[in-house]
């Protein structure tokens, strides 16, 4: 029996374990795709809001020629810091749910990439899962048609494609700026009176730029309210219509992250953000032993946790986990 298992092996589970094997606790943790997937699942040219000393985790030195590092630094790092640590991953099994045991141990039921079913027990379970798994859906006609993504990869695909970006934030303005790059035409459709204020400060200015230029038709205060095979229909907030000729949608939408693993555990849902019970002292959720760590936290208030501070997280745990073994 492990004295803990992490689920998810996201910047904020890795620095949970970190912190536990420090303790002395004997940790595992169980990854349904691979380490940092999250991240791997970012733009490929995206580069980071945060500074590299903001992204370390478990004293491992983030070293980059940029202030701002990009994606593929950041998957080298976080690589380089399971292995200089030495973490005991399971990658490709997925926790399906844990049950808590007569005597406080805790079961996790996995499957792997078999399709075999696994069990592990132990004293004490994180749960450190992301929110890339499920998209905030839009519920318009056409949303399932294979033209619509809720995932932003690259804009090479998109080159003198009409493409419709919904959303206001630095996913969907990042997207819209590199589909520019490769001769898309770019329409990109928000409900907002503004994009958001929370745009990069170093890119906001070039976005406005292509917008007064015409590069970027931005419609404001507008919705998608209607997607077909050759167009997208715009309703505005007063009510007006209008059809756009378009070949792709990428709808910049956000994430939710999953609360299976959570109701199969038992923790209490506290508010309407579907945010779980939890002591932010210890990060312990109102089922003993069971903890929650990085943006599983915020409910469906992504941007209230990041890594910056989502990786302090495991010192919290591991700290209360010894504590308790000493009362």
């Amino acid at each position: 029996m492990k004295d803990v298992i992490i689920i998810g092996a996201g910047p904020c589970g890795l620095s949970a374990a970190i912190e536990c094997q420090r303790q002395g606790l004997s940790s595992l943790i169980i990854e349904k795709n691979f380490i940092v997937h999250s991240i791997y699942l970012y733009p490929t040219n995206m580069q980071f809001f945060s500074t590299t000393p903001l992204l370390e985790i478990g004293d491992v030195p983030f070293t980059s020629p940029n202030d701002k590092p990009y994606r593929h630094e950041a998957l080298v790092y976080y690589r380089r810091a399971a292995a200089q640590h030495q973490l005991n991953i399971a990658a490709y099994e997925e926790a399906l749910s844990v049950l808590k045991q007569e005597d406080g141990s805790f079961i996790v039921h996995t499957v792997n990439k078999r399709g075999e079913e696994q069990q592990h027990r132990a004293a004490n379970v994180v749960i450190s899962t992301g929110y890339f798994d499920q998209p905030n859906m839009i519920g318009i006609p056409g949303e399932e048609l294979s033209k619509v993504t809720h995932y932003f990869g690259e804009a090479h695909p998109y080159s003198g494609m009409k493409v419709a970006v919904i959303g206001g934030s630095n996913s969907a303005v990042d997207a819209a700026l590199e589909l520019l790059r490769v001769g898309a035409k770019v329409d990109m459709v928000y409900r907002g009176s503004s994009i958001s204020e929370n745009i990069k400060p170093w890119v906001r200015p070039i976005f406005e730029s292509m917008v007064q230029k015409g590069n970027i038709t931005l419609h404001l205060e507008s919705r998608v309210t209607e997607i077909t095979p050759a167009s997208v229909v715009v309703t505005s907030s007063s009510g007006g219509t209008s059809v756009l000729d378009n070949d792709f949608v990428l709808a910049m939408t956000g994430f939710r992250p999953s609360r299976a693993l959570l109701s199969s555990a038992g923790v209490r849902m506290d508010d309407s953000l579907d945010k779980p019970a939890f002591n932010p002292a210890t990060m312990e959720s109102n089922i003993p032993g069971i903890y929650v760590a990085g943006v599983i936290a915020s409910g469906r208030n992504a941007n209230e946790v990041f890594i910056e501070s989502g990786r302090g997280h495991g010192k919290l745990i591991a700290d209360h986990i010894v504590s308790t073994r000493l009362t």
